[in-house]
């Protein structure tokens, strides 16, 4: 990771995004991302800094439920910063229905998934599969936007394929039923997420529209960021994948584009001390067994590129205890601590 203090090619700060009540100072978002993006990690990244951070993608027919795991995953803690929840489904009137439950449980934004790729997904005919019908696209578009009075926002892919790039066309149909930002992720849904994100396509989207567009996909570092903005003409960055294991790299990213200048990761010690506590808010909210469970794969990217660190991981993988756990973070980190000191 860079964490150098070298300026490098400046980008002027962009210009904040209204939406509603919020306002997104510096346009740097991190994205909804499922099994990640849970209040733990949102609120760890909104304590060091972000513009906006965004649920992990919730079926809206749950939603209507009011499944005790689904309420969980919208849940919003102290200390977290302006938070859009997202809504997956196929049905207008059930997304309408599902983003009123969330406005009156006081979600500022509501953002519409047309973009996850995955199977199960798309077998029910939401997320990318509405970009391949267009009609049905755009009842659900209006029907959320007309139930609520928060301002609604739309995720969503370059096109099913590369014979069916039709992004620009369903954005027009969004801003014109009443979507206030559109985040483009660079692939197609045959994709997934294989080969590199085209970030110069997503200019073809901002060309389209008045709307704010941000963009997402492939975004890793500061390089990437000033990249594609360049190549995308975006209004701001969605990052994802760039923020496992360093949830301070969205705040980095704000910083830099407002000064032009890299700012440094947090120190040894405090990335140790981070871990922990990421650890002990996932025990507290999820319970031991399953907080451990998921707390593996964070551990795991907190450590990437360290010494040593495929052993560990395996040691933690094996580990049912949470004291046993702490034990190993800090018979990871200490001697690395003592190297640096």
């Amino acid at each position: 990771m860079l964490d150098s203090t070298n300026t490098q090619t400046f980008i002027p700060h962009l210009k904040p995004i209204k939406l509603g009540a919020v306002t997104i100072d510096v346009p740097v978002i991190l994205a909804p991302m499922s099994g990640v993006s849970d209040l733990p990690f949102r609120r760890l990244v909104s304590r060091h800094g972000a513009g906006l951070v965004v649920s992990e993608m919730i079926a809206s027919q749950a939603m209507i439920r009011e499944c005790r795991k689904t309420l969980q995953m919208i849940e919003r803690g102290d200390g977290e910063g302006p938070m859009a929840v997202q809504l997956a489904g196929c049905e207008p009137d059930v997304m309408a229905e599902a983003a009123k439950l969330n406005e009156q449980r006081g979600a500022p934004i509501i953002d519409i998934n047309f973009g996850c790729p995955v199977k199960k997904v798309v077998n029910g005919h939401a997320g990318s599969s509405l970009m391949r019908d267009e009609p049905n696209a755009a009842k659900i578009l209006e029907a959320v936007v007309k139930a609520v009075k928060v301002p609604v926002t739309l995720k969503m892919r370059m096109g099913w394929n590369h014979e069916n790039l039709n992004a620009p066309r369903l954005a027009k149909i969004a801003e014109e039923c009443g979507i206030q930002m559109i985040t483009l992720h660079g692939r197609t849904r045959c994709q997934f997420y294989e080969g590199q994100a085209d970030w110069g396509f997503i200019r073809t989207v901002k060309d389209a529209v008045k709307l704010p567009v941000i963009a997402n996909g492939d975004i890793n570092d500061f390089p990437d960021v000033i990249r594609a903005l360049e190549l995308s003409g975006a209004d701001g960055v969605m990052i994802g994948r760039g923020s496992y294991g360093r949830p301070w790299f969205i705040r980095q990213v704000m910083d830099y584009l407002k000064t032009g200048t890299i700012p440094p990761a947090p120190t040894l010690s405090e990335q140790l001390e981070i871990v922990k506590e990421h650890l002990d808010s996932m025990l507290t909210y999820y319970g031991e067994k399953a907080g451990l469970r998921i707390a593996r794969k964070h551990i795991g990217w907190y450590s990437k590129g360290l010494p040593q660190s495929s052993e560990f991981r395996a040691s933690v993988n094996t580990v049912d205890d949470a004291a046993n756990v702490r034990a190993l973070i800090d018979g990871f980190f200490q001697p690395l601590l003592e190297k640096t000191a």
